[in-house]
């Protein structure tokens, strides 16, 4: 027998070679190159897109899709035209003798331009409780929402903004640190920070309701609405967008400029289709269109900590510039700090 394992080695490996030809990855076969060599590029860029054949297949077609949405080549160009910014995966479709086999490639597809430079102009000074770590700040009927943060000193409650009047306050649990909130349809919609929980209360009575769970989101920072649907910012690039009614998030946007994708986002305000987001331990605020993440400006509210009262416990990294509230009729933004003691009315503008 012993003269022919020589040849049953043969036939097996001839037969491993065989099956391992069939079954080659398709990475090692093709490749997406898109002009430059870049996988970073901006919205609405025009550039050149081909697949590397790196074994010299013959390939019969090529179909090229950005998140599952086919992307018509004009001439070997793609137009990246996309509605939502961010990190994309980039695949090619390859059919080629009687196979057809996928490639993909990471891409990020920023903002077109750079952020415009906003900055204020203070209208008003308020009385803000010293107490209140604001995390969250909205107005409903002219009356003054928070929510406040650290574990033992998270409440919301329901107040009079021109004399900071508590008309309301419920108190969490010592062992949740509370976050953002938005109202809708007559609910408030409360975020914890590392909990994974977040509460419904009623508007009016701020009787609790109901909890929920968040999904994929990593944690709770901040909260918006736009009269149908909730935004929600967890401490990374995304903003999610949840359904009022399941709580589900459903999609997100990621936040992005011209040079980079930004994880900064906190505190929200959702107004006339932009989101205004607190920069997280910046005393500044972006500004980010809703529909694709891009972060169109930058509000600078440098300095207005300085009008602020510094206590002995005061620390530069902490007590930092967090909440901000739209009111309607009047027409302007609430800005105030965490412990701060004053709550500002503010104009903004472009510098």
């Amino acid at each position: 027998m012993t003269q022919f394992k020589p040849f049953f080695i043969s036939i097996i490996i001839l037969l491993f070679m065989a099956c391992g030809s069939g079954n080659q990855k398709p990475s090692s076969l093709f490749e997406i190159v898109l002009e430059g060599n870049t996988n970073t590029v901006k919205q609405n860029d025009v550039l050149g897109i081909s697949v590397k054949n790196i074994k010299d297949k013959t390939i019969d077609s090529i179909v090229y899709s950005l998140d599952e949405n086919e992307i018509p080549v004009d001439g070997n160009e793609i137009n990246l035209n996309v509605t939502k910014l961010g990190n994309k995966e980039l695949k090619a479709t390859v059919t080629y003798e009687g196979n057809t086999v996928s490639v993909t490639k990471k891409i990020k597809i920023l903002a077109a331009s750079a952020p415009e430079i906003y900055t204020y102009t203070i209208l008003n000074e308020y009385p803000h409780d010293t107490n209140s770590y604001t995390q969250g700040l909205e107005f409903y009927n002219d009356t003054l929402y928070e929510s406040t943060g650290k574990r033992g000193r998270s409440f919301l409650r329901k107040l009079d903004f021109k004399t900071g009047k508590v008309f309301q306050q419920i108190d969490l649990d010592k062992t949740y640190f509370g976050e953002g909130i938005t109202i809708l349809n007559n609910k408030i919609y409360q975020l914890t920070w590392q909990s994974g929980l977040g509460f419904i209360y009623d508007v009016n009575g701020l009787k609790k309701l109901d909890n929920f769970q968040y999904g994929k989101s990593r944690e709770g920072w901040g909260l918006a609405n736009d009269g149908s649907k909730i935004y929600k910012s967890d401490g990374t690039e995304k903003i999610w967008t949840l359904n009022p009614e399941t709580l589900v998030e459903e999609g997100y946007i990621e936040t992005v400029t011209n040079s980079s994708v930004f994880n900064k986002a906190n505190e929200l305000e959702y107004v006339d289709g932009k989101l205004y987001a607190n920069v997280y331990q910046k005393p500044s605020v972006m500004i980010i269109d809703s529909n694709s993440g891009a972060i169109e400006g930058v509000i600078n509210f440098g300095g207005l900590s300085d009008k602020v009262t510094k206590t002995d416990t005061w620390v530069a990294t902490d007590n930092v510039l967090n909440g901000i509230a739209y009111h309607p009729t009047r027409k302007s933004f609430f800005v105030t700090g965490k412990d701060w003691d004053k709550l500002f009315e503010v104009q903004i503008h472009k510098k």
